[in-house]
Parts: C-alpha cells; structure tokens; sequence
C-alpha cells in the first residue's frame, strides 16, 4: 500500500457509488471535487441524503469534450481520478444504445488521454462491469474470463475497460478498472427493478396499490452492498501496483427470491401481489451473473460483509424511513 492521497476527483459524483464514495473520502480527509455536465442544474439529492454536499467542490465538464475534461483535470490536479460517470441503468441502454455506448467510450478516452497529456502521475479508477461477461452459467467469472456483453450498457463498458487496460500498459499510468458486480443501495433511482420491487412492496403494504408488475424473475445475480463497493473501489488505487479487480460477494440470487424477502419483510406474501408480464423483459438478458472475488480478498484485502437476506431488510427499512421523512417534512410545512 502506497502513502494515502489526499485529494480526489470524481466524474459522475451525483450518482449513488459517486456520492457513497465520496462520502468515504471525506470520511478519510480527502479533498473531493467531483463534476457535473452543469454544477448549477442537478439537485445532487444523492449528495444531500448524505450530508455531504457542503463539503464537496462541485465543478462543470462535459466528458464528451476533450477540452473540458483536460481542463478539469489539471485545474483540480487531484491524485486520485475516479470515473464514475454514465448511464447506469442496463435496461435503458436497450432505448438509448447510442448515447450509451458513446458516453462510456468517449468519456474514458478523454479521462486517458487527458491524464497522458499532462504527464499526469494521478491514480485512474474506471468503474467496468459484471455486464461485459454476459452469462456466467459455466461457473463464477475471474479476472480472466472473457467477455461476452449481453447489452449496450455491457458493450460500451468492455470497449472501456479495453482502453484502460490499452492505456496501462501502452503508457504506463496507473489505471484499472473494478468489475463490479451488482450493487445496491437507498440511492439507487426508481428505474432500477430493485429498488421497483422495494417501493412497490411498500405501496401495497400501505394499501396504495394492489398488485406490482414484473418480468422475469428467473434471473440470477450477485448482490451486494454499494457503501461495501466504494471501499474495494478505494483500496484499488491504494495497492502497489494498477491491476483489475472483480468485486462481488460471490453469492447468487433469484429475482424472485428478492420479491419474497421484501414482500416478507413487510409481512406481505409476494405470490399473492405479483404479476408476471413477459413484455417487460430485456430483447436479451443475462440468466446468471456470478463473480469470484477471490483476487480482491486476497490482494486487497476486501470482502463483502453485508449477506443478501440483511441487503434487503436494509432496503426496506430505508424505504420506510425515507416516507416517514417526507410524511414529518410535509407535515411540518
């Protein structure tokens, strides 16, 4: 382990492994700046459910321009470069392909190429993904499995973790890149179907809605904590050498076990209030994600500690408190 930086730039800081990760480096003593497209048109609620927004730099770049994400770098001149940035959601990617793709490929490229330019000695995280190995159904993905993209959202992330690797070892920077696999949180947007299954169990328990629609609950992944992951993601950049990590718990679920703990968490029965619509499943899916996290426990030391029955209890009673905020917030108005 190296002598622990203490500033950190974060593209892609509003999302929820941007805000749980900087929270972290806070937490550490690091000074955080992270961007935005516009620093004065998001809400950053993400950074706000955390208490942290006063304490972070907000700054404007487009990682789509060359220009403004070379600017950005050398006027933040942090010794940790985190990119986080993108479209995160696997079934959009299917609407928005393009801007999917491009926004991964482009945005790296432009973090790289930049980080050569300037000759820059900054340590380089690149968030990959359990979607660039598509199916694992022959055994839980290592390192050295190979890809086999399943999406739009999977493609554009193997072409970047491609050119980190390409960058690595071409040029000689400190860059690598976490191949996370699922990961979850109170953060996570309402489009994402977990956080859909969470906030429907708690509709129905509240008399709200009847019945909740979903499709294919035969799929298979990893889940795990995402305030779990950032950490992985941090003692990435703290080991003696750039390398690749996988980053799961090595642990597979149903979606349909998931339905079942979270409708019992609510004391409800899933079977009783779930509809299967086969028109909301994905033009093509993964069946089992499955990932070794071996290397990272071993060489750096990490190990998920959250189980799959306590994430979801998690979710649940975050859900809940989350409306009785509201409900007091409204109430005090």
């Amino acid at each position: 382990m190296h002598q622990m930086a203490s500033s950190a730039l974060i593209f892609g800081i509003s999302g929820q492994d941007g805000a749980y990760l900087a929270k972290l480096l806070l937490d550490k003593g690091y000074r955080v700046c992270g961007t935005s497209r516009d620093r004065e048109v998001p809400k950053f609620d993400n950074l706000r459910r955390l208490a942290i927004h006063d304490r972070v730099t907000l700054l404007s770049a487009s990682l789509n321009e060359f220009r403004s994400v070379l600017q950005v770098i050398k006027d933040v001149d942090a010794e940790e470069i985190y990119n986080l940035s993108g479209q995160s959601s696997v079934g959009l990617s299917f609407d928005q392909p393009v801007e999917t793709v491009d926004g991964m490929v482009n945005g790296t490229i432009n973090i790289l190429e930049a980080m050569r330019f300037l000759k820059s000695a900054a340590r380089f995280y690149n968030a990959s993904s359990s979607e660039c190995f598509g199916n694992t159904i022959d055994g839980a993905a290592t390192e050295k499995s190979p890809f086999r993209p399943c999406s739009p959202y999977g493609v554009g992330k193997a072409a970047a973790h491609w050119l980190v690797s390409n960058y690595r070892e071409a040029y000689g920077l400190f860059a690598c890149s976490g191949i996370l696999f699922n990961h979850e949180s109170p953060l996570r947007p309402a489009r994402f179907v977990t956080q859909k299954i969470v906030r429907g169990a708690v509709d129905i328990a509240e008399g709200k809605l009847t019945s909740l629609t979903l499709g294919n609950l035969d799929i298979s992944r990893d889940w795990g904590w995402a305030p779990e992951f950032v950490v992985a993601m941090w003692r990435m950049l703290q080991h003696e050498r750039a390398d690749d990590f996988l980053v799961a718990t090595g642990h597979t679920h149903s979606l349909r076990d998931f339905a079942k703990l979270t409708f019992a968490a609510v004391d409800l029965d899933w079977a009783k209030h779930v509809v299967i619509d086969p028109r909301l499943a994905r033009p093509l899916d993964i069946a089992v994600s499955a990932g070794d996290p071996k290397k990272a426990r071993d060489l750096l030391g990490w190990s998920a500690a959250t189980d799959f029955p306590t994430l979801v209890k998690k979710l649940v009673a975050a859900e809940l408190q989350r409306r009785r905020d509201a409900t007091a917030g409204a109430g005090s108005n």
